[in-house]
């Protein structure tokens, strides 16, 4: 049963890895499906062609989630071509490392994530909110990494996820009145271009997890369909961890 018929969702950095398996699930469940992307635009356009054979509206949109002003265009060209919005899923991120005491640090990158990782997300929430009507949906993926690090050189990208559950607790209280329900999906090692569980670091990442072993991005897209989903009505400003076990 086609649970999100009739809704339209957009999905940031959605040509890929997470975002790419949320639009897909999205599809699946009949929601019309937006998807952003910055470089990624070839692999944006396979993902609509293969939306469409589903049988729904999809269209992807460039915008870079560093800048507030594109982020406010993005939720204005989805409007202008659904109609209306009404499940927004945050995807959109980067991971920058680095020892806070090391002198090679380029600083400029860290100032990107964050304007990615959290601005972006604050932006589109704002934005969103604009024109969604009562009952939207909005789901924030974040990272376990938020609430332990587990490892060194993550200080900047922890911070950044940490803000993000602190900024949707406050919207969930803001938003509520309205039936608009705002949570964060929390991920864990994910098998992504950005973290292949081939990489060097695989051993480090899965060492703490209790299934052993990295998750797959349909398991993260399957955690975002059930907050967007009736079923999780009653679910608003909090942290779903779909970590293999990464927390217990």
């Amino acid at each position: 049963m086609e649970t999100l018929t009739g809704k339209v969702a957009l999905v940031t950095g959605g040509s890929r890895g997470i975002g790419a398996a949320t639009a897909r699930a999205l599809a699946e469940e009949g929601a019309d499906v937006a998807m952003s992307y910055v470089n990624s635009g070839a692999k944006a356009r396979a993902i609509v062609c293969e939306l469409e054979g589903k049988g729904v509206r999809t269209a992807a949109f460039r915008a870079d989630q560093a800048d507030p002003s594109q982020v406010e265009g993005l939720i204005r060209a989805v409007v202008e071509r659904f109609g209306h919005l009404d499940i927004l899923v945050n995807n959109a991120g980067i991971a920058v490392s680095g020892l806070i005491d090391n002198p090679e640090n380029i600083i400029d990158d860290f100032k990107r994530q964050h304007a990615i990782n959290f601005g972006g997300v604050v932006a589109a929430i704002r934005a969103a909110v604009k024109v969604m009507e009562n009952g939207g949906r909005i789901i924030t993926v974040g990272s376990v990494i938020g609430t332990r690090v587990g490892t060194v050189g993550m200080a900047d990208y922890a911070a950044t996820k940490a803000a993000i559950v602190g900024y949707t607790k406050g919207a969930a209280r803001d938003l509520g009145p309205r039936n608009i329900t705002v949570n964060v999906l929390q991920a864990g090692a994910i098998d992504t271009d950005m973290n292949p569980a081939t990489s060097d670091f695989a051993p480090t990442a899965t060492a703490g997890v209790a299934l052993g072993r990295y998750g797959r991005p349909e398991e993260i897209a399957a955690g975002i369909i059930f907050l967007a989903s009736p079923a999780a009505s009653y679910i608003t400003g909090t942290v779903l961890n779909v970590d293999g076990g990464y927390g217990a």
